[in-house]
């Protein structure tokens, strides 16, 4: 793990081994998701972390930030046959249940887009995938498992960066639908 910056009372704020100091330099390294959380109020922790090309799995991930695979949340873009594009955020260490989630969207299917597509869809790559400040606003479903914890991890829009904020500021950002939308890999 690099370190981690977080903000509180409208400052950014890092940590690199000492005390927390103020960043009033760090614009440059505020996504739009980061920006958006910064509009809405949100208080939120960011974690840099290396990042191997080989290795963006959200596993891999929640060991760099040092957070449980249940905590750190990757986000899916699907497309519905009724509904069209959606978002969907599962924890590390579950699949998206494709049937529950077309159930919770009114869909008769729902698939996975091709990674091609997501980043003409959301505007961002593979392993930097957000429903915070999205290309287009699109409907977000969050598996239920996010209501159990004090604080969830999820991409700041780019590799290398993971943004810890309360659950329930979260779904507020998103306008997110809460659901069971995951199963235990296989």
């Amino acid at each position: 793990m690099k370190g981690w910056l977080y903000a509180n009372n409208g400052g950014l704020y890092a940590n690199n081994g000492g005390k927390p100091q103020s960043c009033a330099t760090l614009d440059s390294m505020k996504t739009n998701a980061v920006r958006l959380l910064d509009t809405l109020g949100v208080q939120y922790e960011l974690r840099e972390y290396d990042v191997d090309p080989e290795a963006l799995d959200a596993e891999t991930v929640a060991h760099k930030i040092g957070l449980p695979l249940e905590q750190v949340f990757k986000t899916l873009v699907a497309r519905g046959d009724r509904s069209g594009i959606c978002l969907a955020a599962v924890p590390a260490d579950v699949e998206l249940d494709e049937k529950a989630l077309a159930r919770l969207t009114g869909d008769r299917k729902i698939e996975l887009v091709p990674l091609k597509e997501v980043q003409p869809l959301t505007g961002y790559i593979r392993g930097g995938v957000t429903a915070l400040a999205c290309k287009r606003e699109y409907p977000v479903f969050v598996d239920e498992t996010v209501e159990l914890f004090d604080a969830i991890s999820v991409s700041a829009g780019v590799r290398g960066m993971q943004i810890v904020l309360g659950p329930a500021d979260y779904l507020a950002a998103v306008h997110g639908v809460v659901g069971a939308i995951a199963r235990r890999q296989l």
